[in-house]
């Protein structure tokens, strides 16, 4: 829920534009609010800086107060987050009812963003590539070989986002390796094709190592996207040199 005010939403798109519109080489998404997706995308066109929206129900219409189906995001985005840890641990999303979603988004011709990672007690288990290739698998399940040029993954640890506490590079190539390998399983295709990205705690200072592991094609910025300096900071570390 950042920006708080529409007015902060719209300040902080001009300023993106200004920070990175001109990066070449580089997807840029910027996934605001609801409220604000359609003062965002009228700020960014042009830009070259995609919208994407956090949240979608994969029901087409009815009866769920509060949600917001897909129909009424085409043709304000082009992306939609899908299985965000948060939806996860504050909202008991399942994993069948994220693959619901991200079945739905494709069908509405947007790209999904499938968000996958492990808690700390399951890493402290030893359990966390087994979650993670459950999450990849389920949340791919009914995706079509051909559809993987349309489908965005992203390993974000669940102890490493808004705590500081980033995973170390290693760490995060280690995982990202394992999301790569499950999603060329899942979808019977090369997993190369579909853009691994890494999120949890990413900043300017660690965008450069990140960026630098053969399987982390992008990240999934949190709180620096808050700032346009920090993220322009991001997205050139991940600019082809």
């Amino acid at each position: 829920m950042n920006p708080t005010s529409m007015a902060d939403a719209e300040a902080l798109a001009s300023e993106l534009v200004e920070a990175v519109g001109g990066v070449d080489g580089v997807t840029r998404v910027a996934c605001p609010p609801f409220v604000a997706l359609s003062a965002v995308a009228g700020a960014l066109a042009g830009s070259g800086i995609g919208v994407g929206a956090q949240n979608a129900h994969p029901e087409a219409k009815g009866a769920f107060t509060g949600e917001v189906p897909l129909g009424m995001l085409a043709g304000l985005c082009a992306y939609v987050i899908v299985g965000h840890s948060e939806r996860r641990q504050l909202f008991s999303e399942t994993d069948a009812f994220i693959n619901a979603k991200v079945n739905a988004v494709l069908t509405a011709g947007l790209m999904p963003i499938l968000c996958v990672g492990e808690t700390m007690d399951e890493r402290d288990s030893g359990r966390a590539k087994a979650v993670v290739r459950r999450q990849v698998s389920a949340g791919l399940a009914g995706v079509e070989p051909e559809q993987a040029n349309s489908i965005v993954v992203a390993y974000e640890p669940v102890w490493a986002i808004g705590t500081g506490r980033a995973a170390t590079p290693e760490m995060a190539q280690e995982m990202c390796a394992v999301v790569r390998s499950e999603v060329g399983v899942a979808l019977d295709a090369d997993g190369g094709i579909v853009p691994v990205l890494y999120g949890g705690s990413v900043n300017p200072g660690n965008a450069d190592s990140l960026a630098a592991q053969p399987d982390i094609d992008g990240a999934l910025v949190g709180g620096a996207s808050l700032v346009a300096a920090d993220f322009a900071a991001i997205v050139r570390a991940f600019a082809p040199a």
